[in-house]
């Protein structure tokens, strides 16, 4: 396992830690999935590369396996990216279950939710040892889950129950074994993308099993070009014997966000030392502006309690927690109206006018607030009115210290390594580069003066292809670091330049 190591801990039970000092960048394990295929709840998709078919109301479809009738795009059948479909395929028509193309309100294909459960289960009689040594020890919250008696039957019925009558499986797998697997997935498996972007769900027994931290020392990478195979590499300078974790929430949700995802899927608190520090390591990411004082930020007394009270570190002024969730509801409400708008002038101008409203609310990076910075980096440049070189230079100003406001909650949670930051550092050296030439072309700056921004420009960019260096190239972030190596280039072309000039 390369450098990391497996082990046995109180609280988080099998985990993996160090097997010696890493450097940040340091890849630490790598490994091919156990078994691959849709993710739950998913529409009618190609069994083959996962994108989204067009089925008629009555089930028709061109888009179906020629041997069981199951879904399979043209281009898949008969090609490479079948052989995921081809062993289930044989007991589908040995069975001669049909595929019937019935899709609910919400768009959810149920009878797919027992695709990539049996593709676990297939995989377990090809690779009996991998099963009993790394896949069967895995969690599955068994007794946890059943307490949604709704969700339990609904998997019992529509995939064991399913597998082990119609599909003819019941001489090969038990129910428990099923129920097993389900249980596996739902909590271990992780979310990967194809070369084209399509979803699926992977599952990878040792990546799957590092601790949660709500601030991650690792960053994974998944290569569909490799079979999907997952890279797991250190964020930051690691010493031997340290434990390996990254974050199964999303690192700019706030502590009750976090909190509620973290006992709703994966059946635990989390007791890491961002969530249990009311300012959240300092960022007030959570903090609330006092109604009662000028001066204080009311924070929960106790973040990991539901019942907790906020309380005013500078006038004591308390207010109870539901009082906070509603008020914090409300707000996120009128988000969501913002964020559903087509991307366009109305929907920056919107973003803009909430975070100017809310600034008498919340704390300065507060993760409404920072959510909102968010998405105005990214319109500003990119929507009608707004592209970036119309953007006058108060308007560059804004979207470089939107910025620096977002880096500082992200070199918090993230530090080092982090995708979310290499996106917002190539997102910053634009304005500063525009602004420094504006400067040059009104004479406000000089040859000498020109150059300190664009070599802060640059330093941006090399720390962007770092972090980045190591993705997939058919991938968001993998393009993103192409594009960032040639502005570099040019960058750093013009830089040169600029020195012969002066010299």
């Amino acid at each position: 396992m390369l450098k990391a190591r497996l082990e046995q801990d109180a609280v988080f039970g099998r985990c993996l830690a160090t097997a010696s000092s890493v450097r940040r960048g340091d890849l630490v394990l790598e490994e091919l999935p156990f078994a691959r295929g849709p993710k739950r709840d998913s529409g009618i998709v190609c069994l083959g590369c996962y994108q989204f078919l067009q089925f008629g109301e009555d089930g028709d479809s061109l888009d179906r396996c020629e041997l069981c009738d199951w879904p399979l795009c043209g281009s898949c059948a008969g090609g490479d990216d079948a052989t995921d479909h081809s062993d289930e395929c044989e007991i589908f028509s040995a069975a001669r279950v049909t595929f019937a193309g019935n899709v609910s309100d919400d768009g959810v294909c149920t009878q797919l939710d027992c695709i990539t459960p049996l593709r676990v289960l297939l995989a377990k009689e090809a690779n009996p040892a991998r099963w009993d040594n790394e896949v069967a020890p895995m969690e599955h919250h068994e007794e946890e889950r059943k307490q949604d008696a709704d969700l339990w039957h609904a998997d019992r019925v529509n995939i064991a129950q399913y597998l082990r009558g119609p599909c003819k499986l019941a001489s090969r797998f038990s129910e428990e074994l099923i129920m097993q697997v389900v249980g596996v997935l739902e909590v271990n498996a992780f979310e990967a993308r194809t070369s084209r972007g399509y979803p699926l769900r992977c599952l990878y027994p040792y990546t799957g099993i590092l601790a949660h931290n709500c601030v991650p020392n690792t960053s994974r990478s998944i290569y569909p070009s490799e079979g999907y195979k997952i890279r797991l590499r250190a964020m930051v300078d690691l010493e031997e014997g340290q434990p390996l974790h990254h974050s199964y929430t999303y690192t700019l949700d706030g502590s009750a966000q976090r909190q509620s995802h973290l006992r709703q899927g994966k059946y635990f608190d989390c007791q890491c030392d961002r969530c249990l520090d009311p300012t959240e390591l300092g960022t007030h990411f959570s903090s609330l502006k006092c109604g009662q004082c000028t001066e204080g930020y009311q924070v929960p007394w106790q973040p990991t309690e539901s019942d907790t009270s906020w309380n005013c570190s500078s006038c004591g002024a308390c207010t109870s927690n539901p009082e906070v969730q509603a008020m914090l509801q409300s707000l996120q409400s009128e988000v969501n109206v913002v964020q559903a708008l087509e991307m366009g002038p109305k929907r920056l101008e919107e973003a803009e006018r909430l975070l100017r409203k809310y600034k008498s609310l919340l704390h300065p990076l507060h993760y409404i607030a920072t959510g909102l910075r968010q998405l105005l980096i990214e319109m500003y440049g990119r929507v009608q009115g707004y592209e970036m070189v119309q953007l006058p230079d108060h308007q560059l100003e804004r979207k470089a210290q939107l910025c620096r406001e977002v880096l500082r909650v992200l070199n918090s949670f993230e530090p080092g390594l982090s995708r979310t930051r290499a996106m917002n550092l190539y997102e910053m050296h634009v304005p500063l580069v525009l602004l420094a030439k504006s400067g040059f072309i009104a004479n406000k700056l000089k040859g000498g003066e020109l150059r300190a921004p664009l070599v802060d420009a640059i330093d941006l960019l090399k720390e962007c292809v770092e972090i980045l260096e190591f993705e997939d190239q058919s991938s968001q972030e993998g393009v993103l670091c192409g594009v960032a190596k040639q502005a570099l280039k040019q960058l750093s072309l013009s830089v040169e330049g600029l020195g012969s000039e002066l010299d």
